[in-house]
């Protein structure tokens, strides 16, 4: 059966469909000729005939091998279709996504990126998930969102922006401006947990000897505002995690100094990996959407 072609089956399907092998041909584009060899090639496969000619003005009619024949042909025929219909939309941008993402870029980056990538193709399947590990699954994604920069010729980068820390406190708790790194000193402070970026934030403090008060940690950035904003203590944040909260009358945002170092947004994907115009157009939008977030970020007030 390997020599069955889906052309026999589609001349096959036509000759069925019209009655006989001269409209068949007007239909496909063939002469009647092409259509005759196409059934005899199949005929001599499947070892029978699978259409009875009565000839004359009597339409041609399935034999009993014919119908097994078509019953199946037309289900490849359909495939055939559906797979070329999948291609095209495929190659248009539609398809399936799978992006690994973490807190801050999917509260403030990664739904512009979605509600654009949506926009354009309406059809596409996109699967998220959240990874804050140190060494993110890069291998099981088409894209990662990730916070730093991994070493490594199987893995490629696009660095989206630079992150910088500032510090969140209550109203009124600090005056207006840059804050010097030494007023936090014995300050009561929300932290993350020491995992992620928070051990690099607290290298920086013991760096320049200042050694803030933790009074609540948590892995959550609304629960660490929600402290800040209840007047629980101060905290140093990537601005990124402010999202809204950088507008907030109940809090203020202060550059430090001196500045720590900013954390760095990266876009990882696996070298060599053929990617998708789906997974292309994704980049694409991250760079611009992250852009313009590090615009806004310049143009906030201190």
């Amino acid at each position: 059966m390997s020599e069955v072609e889906l052309r026999h089956l589609a001349t096959m399907a036509a000759i069925d469909d019209e009655g006989s092998f001269g409209r068949a041909a007007a239909r496909l584009g063939y002469t009647q000729s092409t259509v005759s060899q196409h059934i005899a090639v199949l005929e001599r496969v499947v070892g029978g005939t699978v259409f009875d000619r009565p000839g004359g003005p009597k339409p041609v009619r399935l034999t009993p091998l014919g119908s097994v024949v078509l019953s199946h042909g037309r289900d490849l025929l359909d495939r055939s279709q559906a797979m070329t219909v999948a291609v095209e939309r495929f190659k248009a941008g539609d398809g399936r996504i799978d992006i690994g993402t973490f807190q801050s870029v999917s509260n403030v980056l990664l739904p512009l990126v979605i509600r654009q990538l949506r926009e354009e193709h309406p059809g596409c399947d996109i699967r998220l998930s959240e990874d804050e590990s140190d060494s993110p699954p890069v291998d099981k994604v088409d894209l990662m969102f990730h916070d730093s920069r991994l070493e490594g010729g199987d893995i490629e980068h696009l660095k989206l922006l630079d992150d910088p820390y500032v510090l969140v406190a209550p109203r009124g708790a600090f005056p207006a401006g840059p804050v010097q790194l030494s007023s936090l000193h014995r300050a009561p402070m929300v932290a993350w947990p020491p995992t992620c970026d928070q051990p690099r934030v607290e290298q920086m403090f013991a760096h320049n000897d200042v050694q803030p008060q933790i009074v609540f940690r948590a892995a959550g950035n609304e629960a660490v505002l929600a402290m800040v904003r209840s007047g629980l203590g101060s905290a140093v944040l990537p601005r990124l995690v402010l999202g809204s909260a950088a507008v907030d009358p109940a809090l203020s945002i202060h550059e430090l100094r001196p500045a720590p170092p900013q954390r760095e947004i990266y876009l990882l994907w696996r070298a060599g990996r053929t990617q998708s115009p789906l997974t292309k157009r994704a980049i694409e939008i991250a760079a611009i959407v992250a852009a313009k977030s590090a615009e806004l970020g310049d143009a906030e007030p201190r």
